[in-house]
């Protein structure tokens, strides 16, 4: 752009142009992020989440081995055994021993002796046996066995034998006759 020189007023406005342009471009940046503020912005979906394991810890190396000797052993081992004998008996003054005799026995008056007395109620009489009483009625006497009596004696003639008497002497044919006339 080219700047007329002639005209010494135009120059002494060029740096109150410059600074109102820079405000105004100051506003209006202001003015342009507020409305995209608000304005909605369209964002995709954030990929699916993926599991990662966590790293296998690292083995870190075992400390350096350092020799430690054992402790001393306590209690301290005892001494040793040194006998000792026992010490002797205390002495007892003992007096010599003295027998005693047993005393008498106490003196009991001599044995009185004291029948029983008789014994109350007076005892039972003497047991004195009774037969028992006949039955009543008497039993029957004995089943005496009697024969019957022997039969009656007949005095039988000795068998006769009699022969029957001769039949009647009949004509011929007459019994054939009196048959028919119904005799």
């Amino acid at each position: 752009m080219m700047v007329p020189r002639g005209n010494p007023a135009r120059g002494r406005f060029w740096p109150q142009m410059l600074m109102a342009m820079a405000v105004a471009v100051v506003v209006l940046a202001s003015n342009v992020g507020s409305v995209s503020a608000d304005a909605y912005i369209y964002a995709s979906p954030p990929p699916p989440y993926e599991y990662k394991s966590p790293p296998p810890p690292s083995p870190s190396p075992p400390p350096p081995y350092v020799y430690k000797s054992p402790p001393p052993p306590s209690p301290s081992p005892p001494p040793p055994y040194v006998y000792k004998s026992p010490p002797p008996p205390p002495k007892h003054e003992e007096k010599p021993y003295e027998y005693k005799s047993p005393p008498p026995p106490p003196k009991e008056k001599p044995y009185e002796y004291k029948s029983p007395p008789p014994p109350s109620p007076s005892p039972p009489p003497p047991y004195e046996y009774k037969s028992p009483p006949p039955p009543s009625p008497s039993p029957p006497p004995p089943y005496v066995y009697k024969s019957p009596p022997p039969p009656p004696k007949h005095e039988e003639k000795p068998y006769e034998y009699k022969s029957p008497p001769p039949p009647p002497k009949e004509k011929p044919y007459e019994h054939i006759i009196k048959e028919k006339q119904g005799i």
